[in-house]
C-alpha cells in the first residue's frame, strides 16, 4: 500500500530535521488511540503487520532527494543525506489484536519513530475499508472527482486559499491521488498545496506543513509546562530562521499559548494554526492578541484545519474577511468523502525520554477537553501549573 518514503505529511519531515538538530538522543513512545471505538475484523492486526514489515524496503530515491533539494532549501544537505540513508525499522512497532480490539505502539529514538504516525494511520484507514469489503466503483471515482471539483470551485469563487491535509484518514492512496489531481486541475490559485510530500511532488504543487502537537508535548516533558510553548517556538526559529512560520496554538490550550506568544514571536511567525475549539472565538482572540501587541492582523494569517467542511469554511470567511489573513487545510472532507463513515482515530506521542532522563508521560490539553490525551495525573498537573483548572476551563481564550 505504501510505495514511497515521501508518502507522509510534510510536517513529519520538517520536525524530523528539527529533532535531529536539537534532540538527537531523545526517545519517544507513541500509541494508537481508537476514539471511535471501532471493532476491527479478524486478521486485521496480521494484515497491518505485513504492511509495516514491507515498509522496511522504502528508501528515498535520487529523484525524490533532488525534489526536496529544489523545493525545500531550508532542509540542509546533511539532513537530506540522512534521509537518503533512512530505513524504517519494523521492530519499533508492536501490533496486537485481541478479538476486535487493536493495539499499536511505536517506541525508539524520536528522530526515527517520528515518521511512523502518518503512514500507519493511512494504512489502518485503508485496511479498515479493504478488509470489510468496502471498495470504490467507477461511478464512485467519477463522483469523487465531481465533489472535489465542486468544493474547490466554491472556495475559488470566494477567493480563498485551500490546502489538502487528508493523508491520515484517507479512504485509500488511489482516492487521495485522484483528489489532489482534481484539486490541481480545477483549483487554480485557490489550491495552495498538499501536506502529502509524495503527491506534492507528483502533481507539481507545494508541500504544506510546519510542526505538530508532539513538538510542544516533548518540550513540556523536557522543560516543564510553563516553558514548553516559548522554548518550542524558540527552538523552531533556531532551526528554520524564519522559514516555516506558522505556529500551532492548542497543545496546552490556546489561552496558555498566547501567554507565551509575545511580540517577538508574533512578529517572527507569519501566523498561527487553529486545530480545535470554536474557530470564530479563536479568530476573534487572535485578532485581539495581535492588536494588543501593536501588530496589524491583516499582516498575519490564521490556518484553519479542524474538521472543515464547505459550510464551516464559509462561516469563518464571513467573520475573518478584511480583519485577518486566512487559509484553510482540509483533510478528511477531501480524501474520505465517498459516502462511508471515516474512522475516528489518532496516533499520539504518549511518553518521552529526554536525554539523561527517564520516561515521562506527555500530555495534550486541547481547546476541546474531550480531545485531551495523556496520563490523567499528568493532565491534572499540567492544568494546575498552567492555571487551567476548575471554572477557568470555560473562560475565553484570552
Amino acid at each position: 500500500m505504501l510505495t514511497s518514503l515521501l508518502d507522509n505529511d510534510f510536517y513529519k519531515i520538517t520536525m524530523q530535521n528539527a529533532v535531529i538538530k536539537r534532540f538527537p538522543y531523545a526517545h519517544a513512545r507513541y500509541a494508537f488511540i481508537n476514539r471511535g471505538e471501532h471493532a476491527f475484523p479478524e486478521g486485521f492486526g496480521e494484515a497491518l503487520r505485513g504492511e509495516v514489515d514491507r515498509m522496511a524496503t522504502l528508501r528515498l530515491s535520487d529523484e525524490e532527494k533532488r525534489y526536496l533539494q529544489t523545493t525545500c532549501p531550508y532542509l540542509d544537505p546533511t539532513y537530506l543525506d540522512f534521509l537518503a540513508g533512512f530505513r524504517y525499522d519494523p521492530s519499533e512497532v508492536t501490533i496486537e489484536q485481541q478479538g476486535s480490539e487493536l493495539s499499536v505502539v511505536m517506541e525508539g529514538p524520536w528522530y526515527r519513530t517520528i515518521l511512523w504516525e502518518v503512514p500507519l494511520m493511512a494504512l489502518i484507514s485503508e485496511l479498515w475499508y479493504q478488509l470489510r469489503g468496502v471498495s470504490v466503483s467507477e461511478d464512485d471515482e467519477a463522483l469523487i472527482e465531481q465533489r472535489t471539483r465542486e468544493k474547490i470551485e466554491l472556495y475559488r469563487q470566494h477567493g480563498l486559499k485551500i490546502a489538502e491535509f487528508g493523508t491520515r484518514r484517507r479512504f485509500s492512496f488511489a482516492v487521495h491521488d485522484r483528489v489532489v489531481k482534481a484539486l490541481r486541475h480545477y483549483g487554480g490559485e485557490a489550491f495552495s498545496g498538499t501536506s502529502n510530500v509524495l503527491l506534492a511532488m507528483r502533481h507539481g504543487v507545494k508541500p504544506i506543513g510546519t510542526h505538530a502537537h508532539e513538538w510542544f508535548m516533548f518540550h513540556g516533558a523536557r522543560f516543564g509546562f510553563k516553558m514548553a510553548n516559548s522554548l518550542a517556538l524558540e527552538h523552531w526559529v533556531d532551526v528554520y530562521r524564519g522559514d516555516l512560520g506558522i505556529a500551532l496554538t492548542d497543545t496546552f490550550t490556546t489561552r496558555a499559548f498566547f501567554e507565551s506568544f509575545d511580540k517577538k514571536f508574533a512578529k517572527l511567525f507569519d501566523g498561527v494554526r487553529h486545530d480545535s475549539g470554536d474557530p470564530i472565538e479563536f479568530a476573534d482572540a487572535t485578532i485581539a492578541h495581535y492588536q494588543r501587541l501593536g501588530i496589524n492582523p491583516l499582516s498575519k494569517t490564521i490556518i484553519f484545519s479542524d474538521a472543515l467542511t464547505p459550510e464551516k469554511v464559509e462561516r469563518i470567511r464571513a467573520f475573518c474577511q478584511g480583519r485577518i489573513g486566512m487559509a484553510f487545510g482540509i483533510g478528511t472532507n477531501f480524501t474520505n468523502d465517498i459516502g462511508v463513515a471515516p474512522m475516528n482515530m489518532v496516533i499520539k506521542m504518549v511518553e518521552a525520554r529526554p536525554e539523561g532522563q527517564g520516561w515521562l508521560p506527555v500530555v495534550k490539553l486541547s481547546d476541546v477537553p474531550t480531545k485531551n490525551t495523556g496520563d490523567p495525573e499528568m493532565i491534572a498537573l499540567a492544568k494546575r501549573i498552567l492555571s487551567l483548572g476548575g471554572k477557568e476551563d470555560e473562560s475565553p481564550l484570552i
